[in-house]
């Protein structure tokens, strides 16, 4: 029996464009960015219920339950685990998105060069293995990086209960590879400042820990049933006219098996909830490949560590700049 679709309000499809140009209508039409138009674009609020068996499904796709041995994987994929189902955190990225809105012909944004740069998420209170959520959607940031350099857009997503309880906050940075200086056009317009910086990993100190996680050959089909049906993950036809050899892994995807690996390597460490995690994204993931994730200590604060992974098979980095923050157990 397929697993039942959760239901939510508003267009599905979470979409992580890593130069997905054939994945996009081909016959949108670019026009100039509308910096007020797009910076105040109106986002209804996305209504979704979720019940324990998405919270399981989540995390399988992300390959936990991969080793039936592995005691911790085993209470975010078994309502019968001690203390109950868990969820993983990074399941707030999937609840209460819009769609894909940015392939709109009136954004302005060219749909054609969009790519998925980075993604930062904040944990205010524990998420439900089930239950209803509100996502409210916003732009934040246009910036524009000049004609030849493109721009960048912040999305940001609150994800409440309800009856109001902030669960996440959850930023996106999407780079606009063909909309660069928009700030010159219109008569002028605004361009907004830029996010703090990511800070990079260390290049010349030994990890203090490191995760191994080999994705499964249909990770990505998997991942799909997530709400991300952008055909770049599924069809090897797209992938190729995209520039890629066979599809790939949804860049969230790769966000969630790291967040894991943290967890697994660290959280008992600490005591506490993970509270934050950010990354930026540099190079895809294909299914069937390696993944490691190493994993520094924060020196003189407890509960923050920075991390990467790369591909072993590649020897190629696929995320950089990563920073968790754990919530310190009180005693």
């Amino acid at each position: 029996m397929p697993p039942r679709r959760k239901k939510r309000s508003g267009k599905s499809a979470l979409r992580c464009l890593w130069g997905a140009e054939g994945a996009v209508n081909e016959r949108l039409i670019h026009v100039a960015i509308d910096y007020h138009s797009l910076k105040n674009r109106d986002f209804p609020p996305v209504r979704e219920s979720y019940e324990e068996r998405d919270t399981m499904l989540y995390a399988l796709t992300l390959g936990l339950g991969n080793d039936p041995l592995d005691a911790a994987a085993l209470p975010y994929v078994y309502e019968g685990a001690v203390g109950g189902l868990k969820v993983l955190p990074t399941q707030a990225v999937v609840l209460g998105y819009p769609g894909f809105w940015a392939g709109d012909k009136d954004t302005g944004i060219n749909a054609l060069k969009l790519l998925h740069g980075e993604q930062r998420m904040q944990l205010h209170a524990p998420l439900p293995a089930s239950g209803k959520v509100v996502g409210l959607n916003r732009i934040t940031h246009l910036i524009d990086k000049g004609a030849d350099r493109g721009a960048i857009m912040v999305t940001e997503r609150t994800l409440k209960t309800e009856d109001g309880v902030l669960l996440a906050t959850i930023q996106q940075v999407t780079f606009l590879k063909g909309d660069g200086g928009f700030s010159a056009l219109m008569g002028g317009q605004p361009s907004d400042t830029p996010l703090p910086s990511l800070q990079p990993t260390p290049e010349a100190i030994a990890p203090d820990f490191s995760d191994t996680c080999i994705v499964r050959p249909e990770a990505a089909l998997l991942y799909r049933l997530m709400g991300d049906s952008n055909p770049l993950h599924a069809d090897p036809e797209v992938a190729a006219k995209s520039g890629f050899g066979r599809p790939i892994l949804h860049g969230l995807a790769t966000f969630g098996i790291a967040a894991f690996a943290v967890i697994r390597q660290c959280q008992h460490l600490v005591g506490g909830p993970l509270v934050s995690f950010d990354v930026r994204f540099s190079a895809p993931v294909f299914p069937g490949e390696t993944l490691l994730t190493e994993i520094w200590r924060v020196p003189g604060k407890e509960g923050e560590f920075v991390l990467r992974a790369k591909v072993l098979e590649r020897n190629q980095l696929v995320l950089t700049h990563g920073r968790a923050t754990f919530a310190l157990n009180p005693t």
